[in-house]
């Protein structure tokens, strides 16, 4: 995303899942709108899912374009929508990518401290209850592996609160460790501020997707896997399983 692009609407207010109002602009199969519950994807968090109804007339919400102005969404079909509009997002869809999101800077923080300063490399969010995350590992042995797990585990066992807050975007670089991603980062807002995500008395980056409100909320997990995905990127493959009672 541009760095001359709004922040969505849907990161600051990620448990508001429906909204209504009128369109800035409107074209044929495509609605030009200032705010949205939608959160249109990025840094490997997919896309939210839902509806647009206007009039009684109901469409699923397809894609994103981000303009400076707003959010275009795109509908199936080429109706031209009028009037008062409501937007309704998949829940149990933007409460599964929260706790994937929630739990991924988890591992990552385990990573980063456990492998000295091990960078991200990667991030792949799925629709069910496994996904992926790579880093900047050449080995690691079946003790470490258990150590990260144990470290997530225990994270959300402390239902740490997550909470986001914005600074200078140079006072952030200027800082190690709220930057992790090897050769991508959230961009400069407009404003020269940057969005840091905060899971209390445990882990601080930079980040600008959509996380649950605090660690307790997500599932205990499992490490299913690690690939070798080259000389120097180890792809951790990340199991959701039941809840801690």
């Amino acid at each position: 995303m541009s760095a001359s692009y709004p922040r969505p609407y849907a990161v600051d207010h990620p448990h508001q899942h429906a909204l209504e109002g009128h369109a800035l602009d409107v074209r044929p199969g495509a609605v030009l709108l200032a705010r949205s519950p939608f959160y249109p994807g990025g840094g490997g968090q997919l896309a939210d899912r839902g509806t647009m109804t206007w009039n009684g007339i109901v469409r699923d919400v397809v894609g994103f374009e981000h303009s400076p102005d707003g959010l275009w969404h795109l509908i199936e079909g080429d109706a031209a929508p009028a009037g008062f509009i409501h937007l309704q997002i998949a829940t149990s869809f933007r409460q599964l990518m929260c706790e994937q999101h929630t739990v991924a800077h988890l591992v990552n923080s385990a990573v980063y401290k456990l492998f000295d300063g091990a960078l991200l490399t990667g991030v792949r969010m799925t629709d069910g209850t496994e996904f992926s995350v790579d880093f900047d590992l050449t080995k690691l042995s079946p003790e470490q592996l258990r150590a990260v797990e144990d470290a997530v585990n225990a994270a959300i066992a402390d239902d740490r609160p997550v909470r986001a807050f914005d600074m200078n975007y140079d006072d952030a670089q200027a800082r190690d460790g709220l930057f992790r991603a090897k050769s991508v980062a959230p961009p400069r807002q407009p404003n020269g501020l940057i969005r840091i995500v905060d899971i209390d008395g445990l882990d601080q980056q930079a980040c600008g997707g959509t996380h649950l409100a605090s660690t307790g909320q997500a599932r205990r997990i499992r490490i299913l896997k690690v690939d070798n995905k080259g000389r120097q990127n180890r792809r951790f493959r990340i199991g959701l399983t039941d809840r801690i009672l």
